[in-house]
């Protein structure tokens, strides 16, 4: 009797040891009383898929979380206080212009800018012959363009200084063109309903440049040039910038603030020597 209560009490706990056995299958590593990992992966590739695309996320988020904290300190260190008492010291003067023009093998590709007229259309500048910069022709891309950049009004006697004696020299010139842009970045000003109004009542060119070949083009960009700036290394909004580009939108030339006569005079020479460029 107790020879066969021995066999039952074995044969039922047979299967509990082969149950137990089967969960041996998937041991698991065990660090400090906590379940971390198994040696066996998940059957379902979706999860793989869901984990990698987590784990480049994360990262992706991380950087662009670096990248605006580096932004906010750059802006902080320097404000409208620091700009107006450059222009007390200098008048906007933060250095001199080019005296000779930019080897082309050393000059940089002026970043890309998408600027409004006053009538809502649109464009992309520099005009280049690559393409990349504008839709326009190839035909009508210049030999010489100068774009005059300006962030606030009171800098736009500046801007005059220069784009007044080019527009003078060459005036009757088919291969320059000549930009006044306006850059506008306040959150308010940027809203559609209020851009599209601010533009009715821009600034338009005067009747006197249409009888030139050459016309003085106003435009305006709306956006955050943050970035933008960044690449030109333009930190004074107070003062005006200007570039002359090459027609592969290149910067041969630049200048800031107001014009000397010797300045004006190194822009028209370094203008007639892009126009002799093949």
């Amino acid at each position: 009797m107790m020879l066969s209560l021995k066999k039952l009490t074995s044969a039922a706990a047979a299967p509990a040891i082969l149950h137990h056995s089967r969960r041996l299958v998937r041991p698991n590593f065990i660090t400090n009383d906590k379940l971390v990992g198994s040696f066996i992966p998940s059957k379902n590739p979706s999860q793989w898929t869901s984990n990698r695309f987590l784990d480049i996320y994360q990262l992706a988020n991380k950087a662009a979380i670096e990248k605006e904290r580096a932004r906010i300190s750059d802006e902080m260190s320097r404000g409208y206080f620091a700009d107006f008492g450059e222009m007390k010291k200098h008048g906007g003067k933060i250095a001199m212009a080019n005296k000779i023009i930019i080897p082309a093998m050393a000059a940089t590709k002026f970043p890309a800018l998408e600027v409004n007229f006053s009538d809502g259309s649109s464009l992309k500048l520099p005009i280049t012959s690559s393409g990349n910069g504008s839709s326009a022709d190839k035909l009508d891309v210049p030999k010489a363009s100068l774009l005059c950049l300006s962030f606030r009004g009171s800098s736009q006697a500046m801007i005059n200084s220069w784009s007044k004696p080019f527009l003078d020299e060459f005036c009757s010139s088919k291969e320059t063109q000549l930009f006044e842009v306006s850059l506008i970045e306040s959150w308010l000003l940027r809203r559609n309903p209020i851009k599209k109004l601010l533009l009715r009542i821009m600034k338009k060119p005067s009747p006197d440049d249409k009888k030139n070949v050459l016309q003085r083009q106003i435009v305006y960009s709306f956006g955050d040039h943050y970035y933008f700036r960044k690449e030109l290394n333009i930190l004074n909004l107070l003062t005006g910038y200007v570039f002359l580009l090459d027609k592969f939108g290149r910067i041969r030339w630049q200048g800031f603030g107001s014009a000397t006569p010797e300045e004006v005079s190194s822009l028209l020479a370094c203008t007639a020597l892009l126009l002799e460029e093949a």
